[in-house]
This record gives C-alpha cells, sequence and structure tokens, in this order.
C-alpha cells in the first residue's frame, strides 16, 4: 500500500515538475476511484460536492466532517489527495494552523486555505498571517504538506487582478507552495499572475471559457482543477429526474445513460 509520505512525494513531484496537471475534484469515494481508474495522478477534494453529498450547501461543513471524509478518500485511493479547507474553519491564524494539523492527520498531503470568511475578503494583513501560520503548521509535519494559499477577490466579486497579484506574492512570501487564484477568466489573465510569481499557480480550468488544457498549459498553469462542477452536473442529473419523475412520471433521464458510462464496469477495471 502506498505511504502518506509516498503520496506526499508524488504530489510534490506534480507540484515541481515542468508539466501542466489535471486534478479533478471527488465528492465521495466511488466518484474518488472513478478518477483514479482513468489514470488521474491526483486528486483535490470539492467543499461545495461534498458538502451535497451530505446534504448540505457549501460552506457549512464542519472540520470534523472534513476530516472524515478526507481520511475515507486517502483510505480508498493510492494517489495524492489535497483537501479543499475554505477559510480554515476559523478567522484565527492559530485555528488555521490547528485546521492544517488536522486534516494532516486524515491521510491528505495537502490543502488549500482561502482569504474569504463567507462573508467578504479578509484584511490583507490578516490574511497573510494566516498563511504564514498554516506553513508554519504544514512545515512542521514529517511529511512535504502542499499548502495551496487561495486569493478568492475575483471569485466573490472584487474585479481587482492587481489585489489578486498582490495577495499571491505576499501569500508566495510566507511560504505557500501553490499559489491559487480560482477565477482567472482569460488565458492573458493567466499569463500576467504567472509572469508576476514564481510558484506554481493553480487555476480552475472550466472558468477560463472555451480553454483546453493545453492553451493553459501554454499560458503557465501548472495546475488545473475542476472545483465542484463536474459534481454540480451529477447532481444536476439527479435534480432533473428526481422532477420529472415527480411533475410528469415519465423517465427520460434514462436516456442518459450508456454503456460507455457504466460506473461499474470502471470501477472493476481498477480492481
Amino acid at each position: 500500500m502506498t505511504t502518506q509520505r509516498d503520496k506526499a512525494m508524488a504530489m510534490k513531484a506534480l507540484h515541481e515538475g515542468s508539466e501542466t496537471f489535471l486534478i479533478p475534484g471527488p465528492w465521495d469515494v466511488g466518484s474518488a476511484r472513478v478518477f483514479e481508474a482513468f489514470g488521474f495522478k491526483a486528486l483535490a477534494t470539492t467543499s461545495g460536492g461534498f458538502a451535497f453529498s451530505i446534504g448540505k450547501v457549501d460552506g457549512d461543513v464542519t472540520l470534523a466532517e472534513k476530516v472524515a471524509h478526507c481520511r475515507a478518500l486517502a483510505d480508498a485511493t493510492e494517489i495524492p489527495i489535497t483537501a479543499d479547507l475554505e477559510n480554515g474553519y476559523g478567522d484565527e491564524p492559530e485555528v488555521v494552523a490547528k485546521t492544517i494539523t488536522a486534516i494532516a492527520d486524515s491521510g491528505v498531503v495537502g490543502g488549500s486555505i482561502e482569504d474569504f470568511d463567507g462573508e467578504g475578503i479578509y484584511d490583507f494583513d490578516l490574511a497573510v498571517e494566516r498563511i504564514a501560520a498554516a506553513v508554519e503548521a504544514a512545515q512542521s509535519l514529517t511529511f512535504p504538506f502542499a499548502l495551496i494559499a487561495r486569493s478568492e477577490n475575483l471569485l466573490r466579486g472584487y474585479k481587482d487582478l492587481d489585489e489578486t497579484i498582490r495577495r499571491l506574492q505576499a501569500y508566495e512570501a510566507a511560504g505557500a507552495d501553490v499559489l491559487f487564484a480560482p477565477a482567472l477568466r482569460t488565458l492573458d489573465d493567466v499569463r500576467t499572475v504567472v509572469g508576476e510569481v514564481s510558484k506554481p499557480l493553480s487555476v480552475i480550468g472550466v472558468m477560463v471559457p472555451g480553454a483546453t488544457l493545453d492553451e493553459l498549459a501554454d499560458a503557465g498553469a501548472r495546475r488545473i482543477s475542476i472545483g465542484g462542477a463536474l459534481a454540480q452536473v451529477a447532481y444536476g442529473v439527479l435534480v432533473e429526474g428526481a422532477r420529472e419523475m415527480k411533475e410528469q412520471g415519465s423517465f427520460g433521464w434514462l436516456a442518459k445513460m450508456s454503456p460507455e458510462n457504466n460506473v461499474a464496469a470502471v470501477l472493476e477495471s481498477k480492481g
């Protein structure tokens, strides 16, 4: 069985390598094992997708629930996983540090901390202190924990690319291993950010309209995630089917199934 340290070293190699990689977002053990069966090299949990899977909305999951979720995914797969840790489950830097320690105990090998508290963007100085505390906790571990620092302002309605860059640069100086700007909308914006930082840049590929993995790689992004997009699609089909059965008494959603998309066959192929 692959050890946590083995997984951590594999994740470190991906972040520090020269090739851009796609890291999909599982929301439960089944989706994680499907992604692994298709040969993806790493996974990144989705806070929203996981919340849906336990009947909650994004932002309402507790740290205890997240730790249990991450442990289940790590135990079920042989590839490295980083966790979406939202704001670190608290405002204070010392709380964020404790969150890193707690999530590391679950078996995952990295985690992202964002600078949004559910209502607004953290003050710049506090945001940097929070990342510095997370870095210190990560560096105290016995394996290389990938600390991913997220600048949320573009995602939360603050359309200021310069401020995004300012924050990412400060998080890099505080010791973050990976920098994450989840709502870059154009390839030019990706290029601009890449030109202003030296640590690997992570972006949500589906938020750059029409962009391909190759185009994002050419723009300089190292790590391409999908956030909760695929979970949204999967649960969208569930909602559509439930509505159709209740309101029309029909089963048109069944047409979306096909032999090529047989989940059991995919999972069996992994063994």
